[in-house]
């Protein structure tokens, strides 16, 4: 057993959404809206069919949380061009306030961390990462993402 790397995993998940949870608590909000704010930020127009395999929560959970950030401004919901029935979701400015600042706070935890290491560790570092992710599932926007991350590698 890699208990040595499953408690550190564990610590360090709990401090990396630590210190986003204490700035969310003060919207009333917790870390599932940090999680759809993240992605719908991150990828404008992501349809909500998208995002409910990519958080793999339910609908209900997901409608209960985007309602609110609809409601608050957070988020706005459009229909899409083609097909009327989709629903395609942007961060409204405000949104993308939020979405700084909590990725402000983690960005600062990450780049204490990689201050400790060699510059190269860095990339071990995401390599480590991204084999831990399940790459038998399809996610479109994981395919974004590691798309994204073999062209940034490229350049």
């Amino acid at each position: 057993m890699r208990w040595d790397i499953i408690e550190l995993l564990f610590f360090a998940y709990r401090d990396f959404v630590g210190d986003p949870d204490q700035e969310l608590e003060a919207f009333g909000f917790g870390r599932a809206h940090h999680r759809v704010m993240h992605f719908v930020y991150r990828y404008p127009g992501l349809k909500v069919a998208d995002l409910l395999d990519v958080l793999r929560i339910t609908k209900q959970s997901l409608g209960r949380v985007l309602k609110q950030l609809l409601d608050e401004g957070y988020i706005v919901q459009k229909t899409g061009d083609n097909d009327r029935r989709q629903r395609l979701l942007y961060a409204t400015p405000k949104g993308e306030a939020l979405v700084q600042k909590l990725a402000g706070l983690q960005t600062t935890r990450i780049t204490k961390a990689l201050a400790e290491m060699a510059p190269q560790d860095a990339e071990t570092v995401k390599r480590f990462l991204r084999a831990m992710i399940d790459r038998d599932d399809p996610d479109k926007v994981l395919e974004t993402i590691f798309a994204s991350v073999n062209q940034d590698s490229k350049e």
